[in-house]
């Protein structure tokens, strides 16, 4: 194991070296690179300047502020705050386990299990098994007749012949070992790869298994059938049933199949005749049909129904008589843009076996970065000691070893006999409930987890993706929380500094045209009906309408400028109208407005009615004077050349 550990798997995947750093622009000490800046641009820029270039340096000067206010967050030490640290940490719990994977190796996966699901492959198989009759293991009596089978079939013996001879699958003797057509995920990853890598025609080295060899020959291939939806109603054998039973229940399945060529409903006959219960409750319809799941002889025949509706004549498999209707042939995708179908192929992959490979690649990744370091123990003191804690044994001379003794580092987390005993007290029993593992193969899965939980604990190292999120977590909080301390509470709690601005420029606050009206937001248009209707009858009682539909209706009471009323026909505004109804299509809101009384003339704002604008021009004042000092400490510089080319 920690000789493999050493070894940098096959399977990562070196890219290029990536494009040369490029500094678009420095303030103070510090610099943005090009492709940081590209990446937010891209992510966060709404504007609607159809001029690129234009459009980036419209976004870079709000860039740049908002750099200049989270150095400034950074130089007070903000991000040692501890609500802020809660909050980031309860990010990373939330999504952490959505990036347990090597992204490289995981999309390599992805796109192979695309490319392999275009085509089907023809397999015939020979199985010998390392278990005996009587359930012992014999690798070396499997490796001899393993031996010799390879002799015939190098000596050029028919492969189907040889299978049927020998093979130790109890199917062969009938089938002669052909399985027919597999698909991507009919088969274990392993024995899948075995299958997709032998040529037409040829046949497969031996591939060890838990449960013995493998040999596969490519008897042929074709385009990917796709899959299938089918109704079905089968007649079963019973456990027990003689020639005369069988003969009886072909004869039934005939007679419910000419009542079905006659027009009978297929589904009621399904529930009424079926024996596969499961499908018989749905009338007859069953899970879609993927190459590589069924025995040959059922596939064949539903796979050749010539057309949608189509019923084929009763059929015969071990399990009975089947009668199956095709219901729609799903062709499969073809094309690799398909976000959809990719989309499933990537929860396919995750939910298969093909993610211990992605995990042996992550291992390796962390033992190529982080580093691995076997320390000097013995290994069968170690497991005297497992043994004395675990089991409660009495050692037959004085321990060696204690629970603070080091087994090895990764990283610069020292793993202790204790982090391993702990390991092994819950993981050392088989899954399948059989007895213990080897204490081996648990220091193996052990030294994966301690490899795992330091990846899970670093993962900012590893995964770009994970550390860009995380970190535009953090600047936001960061940038929220300076903005609050040094500008939006500034502004709002400073009444005096509020109405000293509004007499400096009370000419900027006066109203235009406005009236005093009801503005009711409605969840819905038919909401914002039923309100219309309502108030239309008597306007006075426009609150209780509003209370009476409260979870879905906001009635707003105020001095609105006429600019600011919803009003989807334009009519003139007077006293006493109620406004034509303006449908939101982005979420099917809709408003509409009660005219109370108009105010055709201008008029300056009283302190009270203009607060809200003066907070917010005076929030704008602060912001200006805070960014010109930033400017000062921070010193900005642009690279004007590395701007001209990103901008292109």
């Amino acid at each position: 194991m920690y000789k493999r550990l050493f070894v940098i798997a096959a399977a990562i995947l070196l890219f290029g070296a990536a494009s040369r750093s490029q500094t678009l622009f420095t303030y103070g000490n510090y610099k943005v690179d090009a492709k940081d800046f590209l990446r937010a641009f891209e992510k966060n820029n709404t504007s609607t300047n159809s001029n690129k270039a234009e459009a980036i340096k419209e976004y870079l000067d709000l860039y740049i502020r908002s750099r200049l206010k989270i150095q400034e967050a950074y130089s007070r030490r903000l991000d040692t705050l501890a609500q802020l640290q809660a909050e980031v940490d309860n990010l990373r719990q939330q999504i952490v386990d959505n990036y347990l994977n090597d992204p490289e190796s995981f999309n390599k996966l992805v796109n192979e299990a695309f490319e392999r699901s275009q085509k089907d492959i023809h397999i015939a198989h020979i199985f010998i098994s390392t278990k005996k009759a009587d359930g012992t293991i014999d690798t070396l009596a499997a490796q001899q007749k393993l031996e010799g089978i390879w002799n015939r079939l190098e000596s050029k013996e028919d492969f189907l012949k040889v299978a049927e001879k020998y093979s130790d699958d109890p199917a062969a003797k009938k089938n002669k070992g052909d399985i027919g057509y597999i698909t991507v995920f009919s088969l274990p990853y392993a024995l899948e790869n075995l299958a997709y890598t032998t040529p037409v025609g040829k046949i497969s080295k031996p591939y060890k298994s838990k449960s013995g060899y493998h040999i596969f020959k490519n008897l042929g291939e074709r385009k990917a059938l796709g899959k299938l939806k089918v109704q079905q109603i089968l007649l079963a054998f019973p456990p027990d049933v003689d020639e005369a039973g069988k003969k009886a229940i072909a004869k039934r399945a005939d007679s419910i199949y000419k009542r079905l060529l006659k027009g009978d409903n297929f589904g009621k006959l399904a529930s009424q005749f079926s024996n596969d219960y499961i499908s018989a409750a749905s009338g007859g319809s069953v899970a879609d049909i993927t190459v590589g799941e069924f025995q040959p002889a059922y596939e064949n025949f539903v796979f050749a129904l010539p057309k949608d509706s189509a019923i084929g004549k009763p059929f015969l498999t071990t399990h009975g008589y089947h009668i199956v209707k095709r219901i729609k042939r799903i062709p499969i995708v073809t094309d690799a843009t398909d976000k959809s179908n990719m989309l499933i192929l990537r929860g396919q992959v995750e939910q298969s076996d093909r993610m211990e490979v992605s995990k042996e690649v992550l291992y390796q990744k962390v033992v190529q970065k982080a580093g691995f370091q076997k320390l000097p123990y013995n290994y069968a003191d170690l497991m005297v000691l497992t043994d004395s804690i675990i089991d409660f044994r009495s050692p037959a001379a004085p321990l060696k070893m204690t629970p603070k003794s080091e087994l090895f580092k990764i990283g610069d987390r020292t793993v202790t006999a204790a982090d391993w005993i702990d390991y092994a007290k819950t993981f050392r029993y088989k899954s399948d409930g059989s007895g213990l593992k080897a204490y081996d193969r648990v220091m193996d899965e052990f030294i994966q987890h301690e490899a795992e939980q330091y990846y899970r604990n670093n993962l900012e190292e590893f995964n770009a993706d994970f550390r860009n999120q995380m970190t535009e977590f953090k600047e936001g909080n960061l940038f929220f929380e300076i903005m609050q301390q040094d500008i939006w509470n500034k502004a709002q709690a400073d009444t005096a500094a509020l109405e000293r601005y509004f007499t400096n420029n009370k000419t900027k606050y006066n109203w235009k045209e406005s009236t005093d009206a009801v503005i009711f937001f409605c969840s819905d248009i038919n909401t914002a009906k039923m309100a219309y209707d309502q108030l239309k009858k008597d306007p006075s009682k426009w609150r209780s309408i509003a209370d009476a539909l409260s979870e879905k209706v906001v009635a707003d009471s105020s001095r609105y400028e006429w600019s600011q009323i919803p009003n989807n026909d334009k009519s003139a505004l007077r006293a006493g109208m109620i406004t034509g109804t303006v449908t939101n299509t982005g979420d099917n809101s809709a408003s509409f407005a009660y005219i109370v009384r108009l105010h055709p003339q201008s008029q300056p704002r009283s302190f009270s009615e203009a607060r809200g604008l003066v907070i917010n021009d005076y929030q704008n004042e602060l912001e200006e004077k805070w960014i010109t000092e930033l400017k000062k400490k921070y010193p900005v510089v642009v690279d004007q050349k590395v701007l001209e080319s990103i901008s292109k």
